[in-house]
């Protein structure tokens, strides 16, 4: 007896200590994020296959750029957008695939969960409507961004260090190069471009978002229809193309909003052109964020009210 009630009080601050150990916090929101992630691949392997498939057309061009090279030794300012081409133009693709990617994620966030009837399930987790639709905004405003910076930055590298090589022979020597594309000068301008861009998508990304949760079927259909039906109101009504003007700007005038000269069709956007008082004091940005504020808000009033498909 006396060596079983000399066991129990040491046993009961051991059960105090395990019931006082602090546990590890949740965090509904990351988990959220991580979930995106693993359910849409397509955000990070799309932009990752354009990506080689730039480089192996680099790969095997990179001998016309070293003979254009050398016939334009004589003009540095020829030999200079010559050698910036290749870059910009990865650039471009690389950011068109991953803004292509972003957009039919968006169409899909939303809707998918309730035509598998999976919302049933994420409704019981401790994450409510409005923190579930901002981190499905997130992934356009903020995942897809850092993940196109990262995929652009090292193929440039790559492209860089093997155009090193390959013009060594030739005499341009790597500090020419460098001189040519600053790397890291140039990243700065494409992290910018990059924000500009996504922000002055925000609207976009919120209609998306609206259509995906309100659509029972065909979400690619309904994100389309509406505004070409207003443009061909419009058109036949009026006469006038407006709308349309203001699509167009919308879709292909954020960089004319972020960079000042973008007019001059130069292969290579310099530090010297970023403006960021002539974005952030347009109205036509902020007109944009409060619209897709808008559309969040709506997306997040749909998501609670609408039944599963």
């Amino acid at each position: 007896m006396n060596t079983l009630t000399d066991a129990v009080p040491d046993s009961i601050p051991q059960a105090r200590a395990s019931t006082a150990a602090p546990t590890a916090p949740v965090r509904p929101l990351y988990w959220s994020l991580r979930r995106e992630l693993w359910e849409n691949r397509a955000l990070y392997i799309a932009p990752l296959i354009v990506a080689a498939l730039v480089l192996f057309g680099f790969f095997v061009g990179v001998g016309h750029i070293t003979s254009d090279v050398n016939r334009i030794q004589i003009d540095p300012d020829k030999r200079q957008a010559v050698t910036a081409i290749p870059y910009a133009m990865a650039a471009i693709a690389i950011m068109v695939t991953g803004f292509v990617v972003a957009a039919f994620y968006c169409l899909g966030a939303l809707h998918n969960e309730r035509r598998d009837r999976s919302i049933l399930f994420w409704k019981s987790m401790p994450v409510s409507d409005l923190k579930t639709v901002l981190v499905k905004a997130s992934v356009p405003l903020l995942v897809v961004p850092v993940i196109l910076f990262a995929v652009i930055f090292a193929v440039q590298l790559v492209m860089l260090a093997v155009s090193a090589m390959v013009l060594l022979p030739s005499g341009v020597r790597f500090a020419t190069l460098w001189t040519q594309w600053p790397i890291f000068r140039m990243s700065v301008v494409l992290a910018y471009g990059l924000m500009t861009e996504t922000l002055w998508y925000a609207p976009i990304w919120g209609w998306l978002l609206v259509v995906s949760a309100w659509a029972r079927r065909a979400p690619f259909l309904w994100a389309l229809l509406p505004p070409i039906g207003v443009i061909i109101i419009e058109l036949f009504a009026f006469g006038s193309g407006h709308f349309a003007h203001f699509l167009g700007q919308r879709l292909g005038g954020g960089l004319d909003a972020a960079f000042s000269d973008t007019g001059s069709h130069q292969a290579m956007v310099d530090m010297a052109q970023i403006d960021p008082a002539r974005f952030f004091g347009s109205l036509d940005v902020w007109g944009g964020l409060v619209v897709g504020a808008g559309f969040l808000a709506a997306a997040v009033w749909l998501r609670r009210t609408r039944d599963p498909v």
